[in-house]
């Protein structure tokens, strides 16, 4: 469904994008943000998903800044390998990557108003997006990596938010979840009986329930705040 076009950022520098068009007049537009995996086989059947659904999908690579071409799988190595590049990409001097996830929020906009969601390292992004970046109505972060630690959970979205969460995510202690709920009344909080990674069917902690009923919800929050 989808093919891969390149955007530029406001630097200048200029990086891959999965892009995903539904059938007839779009509802309007998402930007999906990759795992800790590239625009792997999964992330490119995310955005074809919710181009099926009626949505203008724009997936950026948000690795491209430190290597070109990134798809890995699930393995312990492949783990090792996306956390390392995770790790170079939040290294970068400010403000990192977020120009590259801005021009993929503005290219998604011919399709009018624009949601953003994003999974482990790409809710944490979606989460910043929300509170640093414009042209968004929506943000909806599946267990945001980070975002519940201290200085993540202090910024202030500019739009409405709906975070996923697990209750059996190692990654991400439940009472940091609590606390972040504490500290963010104004966002919707949905913890799952699930593990970290529930969402995504190649893994062995996908939970088919979990992953099924945060979809049906995230859709009828962007029908709420995007089309």
């Amino acid at each position: 469904m989808g093919q891969f076009v390149e955007l530029t950022s406001a630097d200048g520098f200029t990086f891959p994008a999965y892009v995903a068009q539904p059938t007839g007049t779009p509802k309007g537009g998402l930007v999906v943000l990759q795992e800790i995996f590239g625009i792997n086989s999964h992330i490119r059947s995310v955005a074809d998903g919710y181009a099926a659904a009626g949505y203008f999908v724009v997936a950026p690579s948000t690795f491209h800044r430190v290597e070109a071409g990134v798809e890995l799988g699930y393995t312990e190595a492949d783990m090792g390998a996306g956390f390392a590049l995770k790790t170079a990409v939040e290294a970068l001097p400010e403000p990192g990557v977020m120009p590259d996830v801005q021009a993929a929020i503005d290219h998604a906009a011919q399709a009018g108003k624009v949601g953003i969601l994003g999974y482990c390292w790409g809710g944490l992004l979606t989460w910043r997006s929300a509170c640093a970046l414009k042209g968004l109505s929506a943000a909806v972060p599946f267990y945001g990596g980070g975002m519940t630690g201290e200085a993540d959970a202090a910024r202030q979205p500019q739009v409405p938010v709906l975070a996923h969460f697990g209750d059996q995510d190692h990654w991400i202690p439940l009472d940091t979840v609590e606390a972040f709920k504490a500290a963010q009344p104004g966002v919707a909080v949905q913890v799952y009986a699930a593990n970290h990674g529930f969402n995504c069917d190649q893994r062995g902690s996908y939970n088919q329930a979990a992953a099924e009923l945060a979809r049906e919800r995230t859709l009828a929050f962007l029908a709420q705040h995007v089309g």
